[in-house]
């Protein structure tokens, strides 16, 4: 098993975050391209801690090398089952994902969590780990390989991920700000 951690803070509220989070796979986030769909399987609230419960499919086409599928069958589009909490109380969200497409060759488990930067005003802390490990039998040297590959290809995913993520919130910002400021001087007429 292999692990890839990446941690940033975005100058943007946890507010912002928590609430762009849900749009970060929209039309406007050229980085995301490769997700042709994300599906609501479930959504419940505790009514004893008001946190949110999340259960969503997320549908992808995958560049993957033709080699790849001409050994292992299967298609290029993929699919990625995703648990994700929002505690409103801890202001914390934690999303949990695992890949259900080859997971009898790679397995990925990645957590991400959103919290307030304690360092510094109005931001939010973002991190995210991946536990990658290949399911390769018993070809030590083969599993190392596959396994340092994967954590070099999440790991280009991820800063692209981050960067369509900066996008979604510098939008979410400019449309939601001008909405409020609407709001705000219909009240004052």
């Amino acid at each position: 098993m292999k692990v890839f951690s990446s941690n940033c803070t975005f100058d943007y509220s946890w507010n912002e975050v928590s609430t762009a989070n849900w749009r970060k796979y929209c039309p406007w986030n050229d980085k995301s391209t490769h997700v042709v769909g994300v599906d609501t399987l479930s959504r419940s609230v505790d009514q004893a801690t008001g946190i949110l419960r999340t259960e969503r499919l997320i549908t992808c086409d995958q560049s993957v090398p033709q080699w790849v599928l001409s050994l292992f069958g299967g298609s290029a589009t993929s699919h990625v089952y995703e648990i994700s909490y929002v505690d409103p109380i801890a202001k914390k969200v934690t999303m949990c994902s695992s890949n259900l497409t080859w997971s009898n060759v790679l397995n990925v488990q990645e957590t991400v969590i959103y919290r307030p930067s304690p360092s510094k005003a109005n931001s939010t802390d973002f991190n995210q780990e991946a536990k990658i490990t290949a399911l390769c039998g018993g070809w030590q040297k083969i599993k190392n390989k596959v396994e340092e590959a994967s954590v070099e290809r999440f790991s280009q995913n991820a800063k692209r991920g981050r960067e369509g993520f900066e996008a979604v919130l510098e939008m979410s910002r400019r449309v939601f700000g001008e909405q409020r400021e609407h709001e705000k001087r219909q009240l004052q007429s």
